[in-house]
């Protein structure tokens, strides 16, 4: 993400520069995807597993699908991307100094 992030911009407008680096950042967490189940199961094979859950996508839990689509979308992609530019550039949100913490319980401790 340090290699790209001042390429994005908070703006409805997409660059034309997104789509060679969204096509990285999807073909990366596609082999890693792919390298890390072909660890643990060595007859792993990409094509049919995406023609499987293709088939069985209505059998799957929702939350599970959608974690995977996430991966390719790409407005959740450039969003990411938005977020970690405003945190390096210091603009992120920080509500810690808006938060109080109060015990729900009464003191034990002995009056002075």
């Amino acid at each position: 993400m340090d290699k790209y992030y001042c390429e994005f911009e908070d703006t409805e407008e997409n660059k034309l520069i997104y789509t060679p680096i969204f096509n990285e950042y999807v073909s990366l967490v596609e082999k890693y995807i792919e390298q890390q189940l072909m660890e643990r199961m060595p007859e792993f094979n990409m094509t049919a597993f995406t023609a499987s859950l293709q088939l069985h996508k209505d059998e799957m839990a929702e939350d599970i699908f959608d974690i995977l689509l996430t991966f390719t979308d790409f407005l959740a992609f450039k969003e990411m991307f938005i977020e970690y530019r405003a945190e390096k550039e210091g603009r992120s949100l920080d509500l810690s100094s808006g938060l109080v913490v109060t015990s729900l319980c009464k003191s034990t401790s002995p009056s002075s």
